[in-house]
């Protein structure tokens, strides 16, 4: 089977030249001929699945670098960034598809320049107002665009924390087992925390004494990730510091905050090792309620440990993770797929991760399409926390998963859904300052670069008409 429709002649070529190769000895090595080298890298021919397969076979490369996926994630973010300025005229999306397709590097540093932009916007404004908090959500951004580049999937920790588990015998108890290495191999004790203390803190340590110390109002499942977050960032230190050092981040505050987001991702691939997890998911067909049971652990921590299995060999299906609460305040977006919501204006109302708080604690699914025909299958549900007795606040949030609906089949959340009706699709939008869909019923803004309808002789019941919507009176 072809890829997509996509111009990936470039990769391609920038592929075979890193290699040092000829086209006629990348021809030789995948069985084909050198004019069909030729020809895919001008684009006249698609780069087709077995082609692919012997490609990863022969270098082991990672097949997403040549798919179309990759840059419909690009031309999103491109897209983005380019709605997000002062020009009165909207770049055509077919434009912003060119770039990404044909010239990434230049795409990826234009999203680049415009992240640059928007930090040096946001440290003026906070300067401005003589706030020093604008530094801290930027810095926070960074380290979601690190996940968000790597498809929320890192390897080498993955895999060292499966190997862990299975050398330390951290099933079916991972609280002990987690206990007992801390103390064999590092020296570490673990015990409770202050009762004063234990409803502002979940895990602290003091490097003098050599003991940490755990709320008691975690649940043994939190209790095991709180342990398995500090063994990474104490034991697995040299895996870690590679990763913060690698990435494009600019300054101590954003590594700081990047090495506990990797020593976060080790924890869930300590607690829910990828193979044993992925089998599970394959066999229950992504059913979290029943992944839970077996793993005994958070639908939040399930739904976002589903989000990161994407090891070469053994991918589960490219999810969309995010949480949100009744704000539309999006606390978490992770991401192994090319779905793109903008961060210009925020997030599209008819999206069903906000109908998930009308019905706290039930599933809810949708079928979704964005404008550029894209469509998704999205399961939601509300998560509750507490940490205290009565009269403690309570944390609410809906936590959400998407897939492209070409997946959603694998999903027992599917059963039932008309996926072939392109009328049981919700028209959803990546954001309603840049999302371009005419006659939206809920939209908010007015669309960057659409010139309003703004006449005294016709009032539309579409909020914000344009001047570009076609005319259905």
């Amino acid at each position: 089977m072809a890829l997509k429709k996509a111009k990936v002649g470039l990769r391609l070529r920038r592929f075979r030249e890193e290699q040092g190769l000829t086209q006629a000895a990348l021809a030789s090595a995948l069985g084909i001929s050198t004019s069909y080298v030729n020809q895919m890298e001008s684009n006249q021919r698609p780069i087709t699945g077995p082609v692919l397969l012997r490609l990863a076979e022969v270098y082991d490369v990672d097949v997403q670098r040549f798919s179309a996926a990759e840059s419909d994630r690009l031309a999103a973010q491109l897209r983005d960034a380019l709605a997000d300025t002062a020009h009165a005229e909207q770049v055509p999306p077919s434009e912003t598809r060119q770039l990404a397709e044909g010239a990434p590097e230049l795409a990826r540093y234009v999203v680049d320049l415009h992240r640059r932009y928007r930090h040096a916007l946001e440290r003026n404004a906070a300067m401005s107002a003589e706030l020093d908090a604008g530094a801290s959500p930027t810095a926070y951004e960074e380290v979601r665009d690190l996940f968000y580049a790597k498809r929320n999937y890192i390897p080498e920790l993955d895999e060292a924390a499966e190997r862990l588990c299975a050398e330390a015998g951290l099933h079916p108890d991972p609280v002990g087992g987690l206990t007992r290495l801390l103390r064999e191999r590092h020296g570490t004790a673990v015990a409770d925390l202050d009762p004063a203390e234990q409803a502002r803190t979940k895990r602290r340590f003091d490097p003098e004494t050599r003991v940490l110390r755990l709320s008691a109002l975690l649940n043994p499942a939190q209790r095991a990730f709180q342990l398995a977050t500090h063994l990474a960032l104490t034991g697995f230190a040299d895996l870690i510091e590679p990763q913060v050092a690698a990435a494009d981040l600019s300054g101590d505050e954003a590594r700081a905050l990047a090495r506990v987001g990797l020593a976060n991702y080790f924890a869930g691939a300590l607690i829910l090792p990828y193979g044993a997890f992925h089998r599970a998911a394959e066999e229950l067909r992504y059913d979290i309620d029943l992944l839970q049971r077996r793993f005994h652990v958070g639908y939040e921590t399930v739904a976002h440990r589903l989000s990161t299995l994407q090891r070469p060999g053994a991918r589960g299906v490219p999810f969309f993770f995010v949480r949100v609460d009744r704000a539309g305040n999006i606390s978490k977006r992770q991401s192994a797929t090319d779905f793109h919501f903008s961060r210009v204006g925020g997030t599209c109302p008819l999206w069903n991760v906000y109908e998930a708080f009308s019905q706290p604690g039930a599933v809810r699914t949708q079928l979704a399409q964005m404008p550029d025909g894209r469509a998704y299958l999205w399961v939601a549900r509300t998560v509750t926390s507490s940490y205290g007795g009565f009269g403690t606040p309570t944390k609410t949030f809906a936590v959400g998963l998407g897939c492209d609906l070409h997946h959603a089949h694998r999903l027992v959340y599917a059963d039932g859904l008309d996926l072939a009706n392109p009328a049981a699709r919700t028209p959803i939008g990546p954001g309603c300052k840049v999302c371009d869909r005419d006659g939206c019923p809920q939209r908010a803004f007015p669309a960057i670069g659409k010139p309003l309808e703004a006449t005294g002789h016709r009032s539309r019941f579409t909020p914000y008409p344009s001047t570009t919507e076609p005319d259905r009176d």
